[in-house]
């Protein structure tokens, strides 16, 4: 009971991680540079927070304090990177989802180096799930993750 939990914890992560980026690279689009500032609303739902994102991955690997300072650091310095790149005009929508995605994956593969052995198999194995649901959600087969990974 407790690993399906943690596993539908980490899906709900990943999903929100998926979902943000995909809803602010449309949202910055058609709003354009007007605004000035991050896109309303996604700050405020937490799915770009550093904080929650280092709480959620602490339950569902059992970080160590070392590892949740680290790991904020990388979210924060993440979340400020993805904000630069959110304000330069000069990039196609292209080209700024690509240096997104760069950027994603690099802290990625920096949360993974802190990881010990055990927690790098449960990182990889969410990592594997959300590629997988989001190979099906870009070919066009389905919106909404498989039923095995919803939230009851």
């Amino acid at each position: 009971m407790l690993t399906k939990m943690c596993r539908v914890l980490s899906m709900a992560f990943l999903l929100s991680l998926l979902a943000c980026t995909i809803t602010t690279l449309g949202f910055a689009q058609d709003q354009g540079d007007a605004q000035g500032g991050p896109p309303q609303g996604h700050m405020g739902r937490g799915h770009f927070d550093p904080q929650q994102r280092t709480d959620m991955l602490t339950r569902q690997l059992k970080l160590n304090s070392d590892q949740q300072a680290k790991v904020l650091e990388i979210f924060k310095s993440e979340r400020s990177q993805m904000e630069s790149l959110r304000s330069d005009s000069s990039l196609s929508q292209d080209d700024r989802r690509s240096k997104m995605m760069e950027i994603h994956k690099a802290a990625g593969e920096q949360v993974r180096g802190l990881l010990d052995p055990g927690q790098q198999k449960k990182w990889d194995k969410m990592q594997a799930e959300h590629e997988q649901w989001q190979g099906h959600r870009q070919g066009g087969q389905d919106s909404a993750p498989p039923a095995s990974q919803q939230q009851n």
